[in-house]
Formats: structure tokens, C-alpha cells, sequence
């Protein structure tokens, strides 16, 4: 496990007041399957880069399919229930359990982690602290390589930032991965571009 993150000086604006009780919760349900995953998405960008709008909340946890009904009950138990019908069979074909935080009516999506890749995120995930508020994110690195592939100008922004507030990434596991994701999607030229986006720390 990673060590914990500090909060900045910042840190109180980092998190809309209206995220903090479902993300709280969702940190519960990863605490309950012995914290085997992280918290990923815009929520982390905003912790590991700079403040950014996001709408909703997203996780990746390390569990099979036939783990689901334990899931969907144990985020009942936190508060957050499925928000689509046969959310059980949509998770079955895309490895993501749709849910939506009820007090707060803000969507949480977990993913269920299986890929080599996905199983080193969660190794190497830190908690970090706001407060009360002890939550587990993935590495800078890890999140980066996350944006490379996901690669919406929006994660490409949040990679720019992540890089501006992290100059000392491990830069060899990014194009690592990178790399191998992009031999995967038949993308040769992403390593290239990603490499432009942190050419300041390099």
C-alpha cells in the first residue's frame, strides 16, 4: 500500500462539499473487500492535477464476476444502489456495475479490474487524506497511463496538469505501459503523443 498523501494547503476546494459523502461511501465499499482497488476518473485528476469539473464518481476494484452480487449488496449497505435494470448482467458484459449514490443522486461506476495493468494500479494505489477523509488513488503514473488510453481532450488535459504537479514521474513505467497499450489498439503513434504532453518533466 501506498503511503499517505498529505493535503495541500488547497485541498479544502480540491473536493465539491456536495462529493464528499458519496465518495466517503464509496471508499467504504472498497475498505469492505479489503481495500482491492482505487478511485479513479475526474475526483482523482483533481487530487493528483489541478481542480477540474466532474459530475460523477468512478473506481476500479479487483473482483470476479461471480463477486457481483456481493458488491451490489455491499454498496446498498454505503448507500449507493444500482441505477439501471439488470445491472447485474450489464456488469457481466462490460465489466461495470452502474450505480448512483441515492442521498446525492451522483452516478458511481466500478470497474472490475482483471488486466495485468489493472492489478499493479491497485498495488501501487496511496491513500490520500483530506481531512477526515482518507481515500485510495491510484499513482500519478498510474493515472496517467489510465488518461493515455481513455485519450478525450479532457484526459489529456488532466495528463498536462498531473504532470505540472508531479516533475519527478517515473517516466520509463509510463511509456512502459503506454507503449504496450497502444501496440494493443493499433495505435504506434500514442506513445509519441503522450511523451509530448510530459516532455517538461523529462
Amino acid at each position: 500500500m501506498g503511503k499517505v498523501k498529505k493535503p495541500t494547503s488547497k485541498s479544502d476546494t480540491l473536493i465539491p462539499s456536495t462529493f464528499l459523502e458519496p465518495l466517503a461511501a464509496l471508499q467504504r465499499v472498497l475498505e469492505r473487500f479489503d481495500n482491492q482497488g482505487v478511485i479513479i476518473g475526474g475526483i482523482a485528476a483533481s487530487l493528483l492535477g489541478q481542480p477540474r469539473f466532474t459530475a460523477d464518481l468512478d473506481a476500479v476494484i479487483l473482483l470476479s464476476i461471480q463477486d457481483l452480487p456481493e458488491l451490489i449488496a455491499v454498496a446498498a449497505d454505503e448507500g449507493i444502489a444500482v441505477r439501471i435494470a439488470e445491472a447485474d448482467e450489464f456488469a457481466r458484459k462490460n465489466r461495470v456495475l452502474l450505480l448512483q449514490h441515492i442521498d446525492s443522486k451522483i452516478n458511481i461506476d466500478i470497474s472490475l479490474g482483471i488486466l495485468p495493468f489493472e492489478t499493479e494500479l491497485v498495488s501501487r494505489g496511496q491513500t490520500f487524506e483530506i481531512g477526515n477523509l482518507h481515500i485510495r488513488l491510484p499513482s500519478p503514473e498510474d493515472l496517467i497511463i489510465m488518461k493515455a488510453v481513455a485519450h478525450r481532450p479532457k484526459d489529456l488535459a488532466d495528463i498536462q496538469t498531473i504532470q505540472v504537479s508531479h516533475p519527478d514521474l517515473d517516466i520509463d513505467r509510463i511509456r512502459e505501459w503506454v507503449t504496450q497499450f497502444g501496440d494493443a489498439l493499433d495505435l504506434p503513434e500514442l506513445w509519441s503523443e503522450i511523451e509530448l504532453l510530459l516532455r517538461p518533466s523529462m
